[in-house]
């Protein structure tokens, strides 16, 4: 995290706002700034990727989870994602990050993160996560087990099945290669 006075900034705001549900969405919102930009002016496609965590970590803390985790040491992991870029940023410009839990299955957590500016979506992404521990993986119904809530996962959205599906066979399809999983 090299955001480091954008992370405190979203801790602070996490511990005064009001608590969300697990399926609940977090919003944080920013600006650009120039250590934000390209060479094109405009917000960089990796400082994206680096905000986006602080969406992640605003929703984590928010769900008031954060002791739980910290207690089992249990941290997130992202394994992988996919983004769409629909339009840029530019210097200065303000922006939101809503981010949310979409569903869960035996191996992962899938979420939605979604940059809107004005009512505009800039970008949108589906995260693929994890979270482990000292002995390994933490299983996602282990870590919904451990907080307050007892629920199931909410069906698995069409796209996102077609996506962990053409995850797997991109990985199948390098000879040679092996990928051990995270955990």
């Amino acid at each position: 995290m090299n955001l480091l006075f954008r992370l405190l900034l979203v801790i602070l705001r996490a511990w005064r706002a009001p608590r969300l549900g697990p399926l609940d969405e977090s919003v944080i919102h920013a600006r650009v700034l120039p250590t934000d930009l390209d060479l094109n002016l405009h917000l960089n496609n990796g400082r994206a990727l680096t905000l986006m965590d602080l969406g992640r970590v605003d929703l984590i803390f928010r769900m008031g989870v954060v002791g739980e985790l910290r207690r089992r040491r249990w941290n997130p992991v992202i394994a992988s994602l996919t983004i769409r870029f629909r339009r840029s940023l530019g210097l200065g410009q303000r922006f939101a990050i809503h981010t949310r839990t979409l569903c869960w299955d035996a191996r992962w957590f899938y979420m939605e993160q979604r940059f809107v500016r004005g009512g505009d979506e800039i970008a949108r992404a589906v995260v693929k996560a994890a979270f482990i521990g000292p002995e390994g993986r933490v299983l996602p119904q282990q870590l919904v087990d451990a907080s307050p809530w007892r629920l199931e996962s909410p069906p698995m959205p069409e796209g996102v099945r077609m996506w962990v599906e053409a995850e797997e066979a991109i990985r199948s399809d390098t000879p040679g290669r092996t990928y051990e999983p995270i955990g």
